[in-house]
């Protein structure tokens, strides 16, 4: 029996992040960076069409940058959202990244999170949410589950301190899933056969 798990990210991720800066001020700008980390996910079929990266808030200093690993690792937790948290979480060395003392982190995904990662996203200590939309435009383009979303998800993050920017190049996102949707690549929801 395994003790451990390990999930790696692609391998042309590494050479990606040489060129990108170590600093993004402009939100639009990180979420650029995040929608070209979900194409790339899915032209070079290493994951499906989700994103995410970490930032500090205040200065854009690039803490880590997440991709969808699920068919890869065989893993239905391989979401960018916690590739991208876990990551930022090992490299600080902190499981909080809320922490009192601690720079303001932000998340920033091409969507959402599904129901999985919004719990993580209430968890992991993130004080600011970026997503680039939300509503069913995602399930109907893709196909993808992304489960039940309580009604209130906005206020729940605002009772946690956890402040959220909608609607950041929300077109751009959208055009990003319908080439997932016609590329042929594996929407890979559980109990489907």
């Amino acid at each position: 029996m395994s003790r451990s798990v390990s999930i790696e990210m692609p391998e042309w991720t590494v050479e990606f992040l040489e060129t990108i800066p170590c600093e993004i001020k402009l939100i639009e700008d990180r979420m650029r960076l995040v929608l070209e980390l979900a194409r790339k996910n899915v032209l070079y079929k290493t994951g499906g069409p989700f994103a995410a990266a970490v930032f500090e808030a205040e200065s854009g200093a690039l803490i880590s940058i997440g991709v969808n690993r699920v068919e890869n690792s065989y893993c239905s937790c391989a979401h960018a959202e916690f590739m991208a948290i876990s990551l930022a979480q090992q490299l600080l060395k902190d499981y909080d990244l809320g922490r009192k003392g601690r720079m303001k982190h932000q998340l920033v995904v091409n969507w959402r999170p599904c129901t999985m990662c919004f719990g993580s996203v209430l968890w992991s200590g993130i004080r600011s949410l970026v997503i680039a939309g939300h509503g069913d435009e995602l399930e109907e383009i893709t196909g993808f589950d992304e489960g039940p979303i309580c009604e209130n998800w906005r206020e729940e993050l605002k009772i946690r301190g956890i402040e959220l920017i909608i609607d950041v190049l929300r077109n751009e996102a959208i055009d990003g899933f319908k080439e997932f949707a016609a590329s042929g690549n594996t929407v890979y929801n559980s109990r489907q056969g």
